[in-house]
């Protein structure tokens, strides 16, 4: 049976948009330790030790990488958990958000 004009158009009125993701990029520098950077990516990114050395050695030669991309809210509280974490052990570690 075809849609009627009405049935068109309230259709229409109701696509949901897929949310925006965002890439959560960590940045090299020369105090962070390679061993405290392949943790954080273990603990709060959920890399394997294998993929989180690759990306820590990304990291170190490239100068950053991505490390996850994610909905804009939880990428934000991933970026603001890592940083957390390297303050309090001393480390000056950046890590920005960008939209994909």
């Amino acid at each position: 049976m075809p849609k009627t004009q009405r049935q068109q158009e309230s259709t229409a009125q109701f696509k949901v948009k897929e949310p925006s993701m965002y890439d959560v990029i960590m940045l090299n520098d020369d105090v962070t330790t390679m061993d405290f950077v392949v943790r954080v990516l273990m603990r709060v990114f959920h890399k394997s030790k294998e993929i989180a050395q690759s990306l820590m050695m990304k990291i170190h030669l490239e100068g950053s990488a991505v490390v996850g991309t994610y909905s804009k809210d939880i990428a934000q509280s991933k970026a603001q958990l890592t940083m957390q974490l390297a303050k309090a052990e001393g480390f000056p570690l950046k890590v920005t958000v960008k939209e994909k």
